[in-house]
C-alpha cells in the first residue's frame, strides 16, 4: 500500500513506454544485423539522404569516449545502469504524461543500447542522414533508434520545462 503512495500516476504509462522502446530497437537491430545482414551489405542507400550502414560503436553517443577494452565497456554499462535507475526514480515521482513518455523513451533507449554491449560489446548504429549539393555537404553521425528514442526523450522534458510554465525537476 505504501509503494502506492511512492509511485506517480504516470510510472506504469512510463514504464510501457520504455519496453516498446527496447523492444522495437532490438527488433531493428536483429532484423538489419540477422536477416538483412546489413554488415554484409556495406553502404545501402535508403533514401536520398539516408544511407543505412553499419557501425560498431564502442563509446557512447555520437561516439564519445570510444572503449575497445573490456574494462572500458563495463564502466560504460555501470555508468548506464546508475542513470537508468536515477531516470526510474524519476519517472516514479513523475506527475504528467510528457514527462513520462520522455522518461520511458531516455530509458528504453538506454536499456536497448545497454543490451548491445552486454551481447556484442559495441552499440549497433546503422542510420546514416546526410545532405549533398554540388557545392555543400552536411553529414550526421550515424545513430540508431534508441538513440532517436533518447534526443525525443530529452526535447520532450525540455519542451515540458519551457512551455508548461514549471520546471521538471528530477528528484
Amino acid at each position: 500500500m505504501l509503494a502506492r503512495h511512492l509511485i506517480g500516476p504516470f510510472t506504469r504509462f512510463g514504464i510501457a513506454v520504455a519496453l516498446v522502446t527496447a523492444l522495437l530497437d532490438q527488433a531493428s537491430k536483429l532484423y538489419l544485423l540477422f536477416v538483412y545482414e546489413l554488415g554484409a551489405r556495406g553502404v545501402v542507400r535508403a533514401l536520398p539522404f539516408v544511407d543505412l550502414v553499419l557501425t560498431k560503436n564502442t563509446g557512447i553517443s555520437y561516439g564519445l569516449f570510444q572503449s575497445q577494452g573490456a574494462l572500458g565497456q563495463w564502466i560504460l554499462l555501470a555508468v548506464k545502469a546508475a542513470v537508468v535507475v536515477f531516470l526510474i526514480v524519476w519517472l516514479a515521482q513523475s506527475t504528467t504524461r510528457l514527462t513520462a513518455l520522455s522518461l520511458g523513451l531516455i530509458i528504453g533507449g538506454a536499456i536497448g543500447n545497454a543490451i548491445d554491449r552486454l551481447a556484442y560489446g559495441w552499440v549497433a548504429d546503422f542510420v546514416h542522414f546526410h545532405i549533398e549539393t554540388a557545392s555543400w555537404r552536411f553529414s550526421w553521425y550515424v545513430f540508431n533508434l534508441a538513440d532517436v528514442a533518447i534526443v525525443a526523450g530529452v526535447v520532450g522534458l525540455l519542451y515540458e520545462s519551457v512551455f508548461s510554465g514549471r520546471a521538471v525537476k528530477a528528484p
